[in-house]
């Protein structure tokens, strides 16, 4: 009986690295075949990597969205939200003050503001219910929760108020609009789940121990939603910023010189986004990465005692 000859992938040039989106990428693959059949000489068979095996088939458009944005009225998730109506796209703005909300909207036409406690289940089973029945194409979510507070842990009238604070918003704050919203997004043939982690969870600042703590979470959280979702055409993204001059830890932050543009950083996320430049579903600008990356590349206790003086 002739034996089958077996495949194996042997190699695949230049990589991957932790980096690289392998769709479309061309692995060589070696025939392991008897001496007599291969004659002194090894097939070879180039291969390119199907795009089936990739997570998604389809990447978040910039254009021609039904989007809704969580924590849209400032900072960050404004200037997404900004951002993604200048191309056009249907964009609903989700917060608790209806006064944001309804300056946000007045000033740029077409741009729907609804209100939502995303700690009070009414409140978010009624908002479930609207969004539902008014945007029925809704497509893309930016789950973008977020408030941070320095600790003292070693002060004696530590009290972890302020920690439980931030693990509502920013832990059960995502989990519960996703939970409300996701069965929309399932139901269309491509959608995105986006939501907002931070640079902060792979290096921690321990003078912000929760926030640090909780933006860990979300990455840890998103990969599991990515990996239940593998089946289902959600596409799963996360936004892991960098220092930005937003007010999320105070007024000073909005000013400081070392923190990014709000404006810039979009910008970069944007183009990221237009190139569905985010592998393993990561939307990192170039100054995320040395962090993302400081434990693989064995430089962690050296970022972290730089982000921790003594």
């Amino acid at each position: 009986m002739q034996q089958v000859p077996r495949y194996a992938i042997t190699s695949l040039p230049r990589g991957p690295s932790p980096d690289q989106d392998l769709r479309g990428a061309r692995f060589l693959v070696m025939l392991s075949v008897s001496p007599e059949q291969r004659r002194g000489r090894v097939p070879e068979l180039a291969v390119a990597f199907p795009h089936s095996l990739a997570r998604h088939e389809a990447s978040m458009k910039t254009t021609g969205n039904t989007l809704l944005i969580t924590g849209g009225t400032s900072g960050i998730g404004r200037a997404l939200a900004e951002a993604f109506h200048d191309r056009g796209n249907r964009v609903i703005v989700a917060g608790r003050r209806r006064a944001l909300l309804d300056r946000m909207t007045a000033a740029r036409p077409g741009m729907v503001g609804l209100c939502v406690d995303l700690d009070d289940p009414a409140s978010l089973s009624s908002f479930a219910s609207e969004v539902r029945a008014r945007f029925p194409d809704l497509n893309a979510l930016i789950a973008n929760a977020g408030i941070s507070r320095g600790e003292n842990l070693a002060a004696d009238d530590w009290d972890p108020a302020d920690a439980k604070a931030i693990v509502q918003t920013n832990i059960l704050g995502v989990l519960r609009i996703i939970a409300a919203l996701l069965p929309v997004l399932k139901r269309q043939a491509n959608a995105t789940i986006m939501a907002t982690s931070s640079n902060l969870a792979f290096v921690p600042r321990a003078d912000f121990p929760t926030y640090c703590a909780s933006k860990a979470f979300v990455h840890s959280w998103l990969q599991s939603l990515r990996h239940q979702l593998r089946k289902v055409p959600v596409e799963v993204l996360e936004l892991a910023p960098p220092y930005v001059r937003t007010q999320l830890t105070g007024p000073q932050q909005a000013e400081d010189p070392r923190a990014t543009p709000v404006e810039v950083y979009v910008a970069e996320v944007m183009q990221l986004l237009e190139r569905a430049d985010h592998p393993r579903g990561e939307v990192l600008v170039e100054r995320d990465r040395a962090r993302r990356w400081a434990e693989r590349d064995g430089r962690y206790e050296e970022t972290f005692a730089a982000m921790n003086p003594d």
